[in-house]
């Protein structure tokens, strides 16, 4: 599902269901030593999904550990992203010579709790979302529009060591499901002088510049 949505230099790799029986450097079983079962089968997956994908980047498997910030800690030639929800979890990853920064999210199908997109959100955004959502009901336009957030999010702080906030960057959805970001603050020094815009799509947000 997911490589329908990124750009052929992108691998991916995802799974539906957790295997127990999946094999973690040191690194990353000290980093969900104290974690729940459910927390250590999904951490052990979307790495697993990682490690696929590197391959196909002819990349050999090494620890994938979360950094300070719950970051995944790529190998140096690569770029890449990990996402999970209930029932999925996927890893993508690009060469770094060719992408700057590669984001993905993936949520569940389900309206967004009370009150989190007036937080998380623009003013320009809620509009847009409750305008898509009142021409087709097929989308929860609400969640998509959060998961969009959350990819801009997994591009930006790679690059910046800082996350764009609510309001760092707008997203706007056309009826299709793609998307963009305007970031509406000039970039950090280490995202360079300047940011092009932010394109991603799919019903499982994607982005990648």
């Amino acid at each position: 599902m997911i490589e329908e949505i990124l750009s052929v230099d992108v691998m991916s790799a995802e799974a539906f269901d957790d295997d127990a029986d999946i094999h973690l450097f040191a690194e990353e079983r000290a980093a969900v030593a104290d974690a729940v079962p459910r927390r250590r089968r999904e951490f052990s997956t979307v790495r697993r999904c990682a490690r696929s994908a590197l391959g196909e980047l002819v990349i050999p498997p090494a620890p994938l550990p979360p950094g300070r910030h719950r970051d995944p800690q790529w190998p140096a030639e690569v770029v890449g992203s990990m996402t999970h929800c209930s029932g999925y979890r996927a890893a993508a990853v690009a060469g770094a010579s060719r992408r700057r920064s590669v984001g993905i999210d993936a949520e569940e199908s389900a309206p967004l709790p009370e009150g989190l997109l007036d937080r998380g959100a623009l003013p320009a955004e809620r509009n847009l979302a409750e305008r898509l959502g009142a021409r087709s009901d097929a989308v929860l336009w609400d969640r998509l529009l959060f998961s969009c957030k959350e990819a801009v999010c997994k591009v930006w702080f790679p690059l910046t060591q800082r996350r764009p906030g609510v309001g760092g960057a707008r997203i706007d959805i056309d009826s299709g499901g793609f998307f963009s970001a305007r970031f509406l603050a000039p970039p950090p020094r280490a995202a360079g002088n300047s940011v092009p815009r932010l394109t991603g799509a799919g019903c499982t947000a994607a982005g990648s510049f």
